[in-house]
């Protein structure tokens, strides 16, 4: 792998991480941030799904639909299937508590299973990344 490929999908993964980060200072602010938490949640799963479609040469559309970049995946890789089939809930949270409106963001304890989640998907994102090149 070039070592500019290497690159462009590392990059995908530092800002999944940025992501995670965010998710979490997002849940320790006082009082938490729980609509951006579950924002940064969802980003973070489409991004580590990116990076992924990208070690494989697979273009995608830009979209937030976490069903269809995981349906990308799965083919890609059926062990996928397992946690990416959760993560596809955690597509709303793209925009649905990122304007005015009635939702009220679901209770904290939902949203810290949405993080460990997006951490889950990006750990098994990254197992399956080449060591860097030399």
């Amino acid at each position: 792998m070039s070592p500019d490929k290497f690159a462009e999908i590392r990059g995908w993964l530092v800002k999944a991480d940025d992501d995670l980060r965010g998710a979490e200072i997002d849940l320790a602010a006082s009082p938490p941030l729980s609509g951006d938490a579950l924002f940064h949640c969802q980003q973070a799963v489409e991004k580590a799904l990116k990076g992924f479609l990208t070690l494989h040469d697979r273009p995608f559309r830009k979209t937030h639909d976490l069903d269809e970049l995981a349906t990308e995946c799965e083919q890609l890789d059926h062990s996928l299937v397992r946690v990416l089939d959760r993560a596809r809930d955690l597509t709303p949270f793209a925009w649905r508590f990122r304007y005015p409106g009635d939702d009220e963001p679901p209770p904290a304890a939902e949203i810290v299973e949405a993080l460990a989640l997006a951490k889950d998907v990006a750990e098994e994102i990254r197992l399956r990344l080449p060591a860097a090149p030399q």
